[in-house]
C-alpha cells in the first residue's frame, strides 16, 4: 500500500509526496529530515490517498506536482 499525501506547511504553502509507510514519513518531516519541509514546521496532514500499486501512486504524486495537477488539486482535495 502506498500514500499520496498533501500537507499544509505553517507558512501555507503545500506539500505533496508519496510513501509506504505516512507514520515513518511524517516523523521524519516533523524531525526535519526533509529538505523542503524542515523550514516550514509545524505541519498538518489535509488529504491522504492510499493505491494499492506503487507506480500509480508516483504516478499520482508527479500528476498533482504539474499545472493541471495543482489546479485539481485546489479545487478538489484542499
Amino acid at each position: 500500500m502506498h500514500t499520496v499525501y498533501i500537507l499544509r506547511c505553517a507558512d501555507g504553502s503545500h506539500y505533496v509526496g508519496c510513501t509506504n509507510s505516512l507514520q515513518n514519513r511524517m516523523l521524519r518531516h516533523n524531525r526535519g529530515e526533509v529538505h523542503y519541509t524542515k523550514s516550514h514546521l509545524p505541519l498538518e496532514v489535509i488529504t491522504t490517498i492510499n493505491f494499492e500499486g506503487r507506480y500509480k501512486a508516483y504516478a499520482f504524486e508527479k500528476y498533482l506536482k504539474s499545472g493541471s495537477g495543482r489546479a485539481f488539486m485546489y479545487k478538489r482535495l484542499i
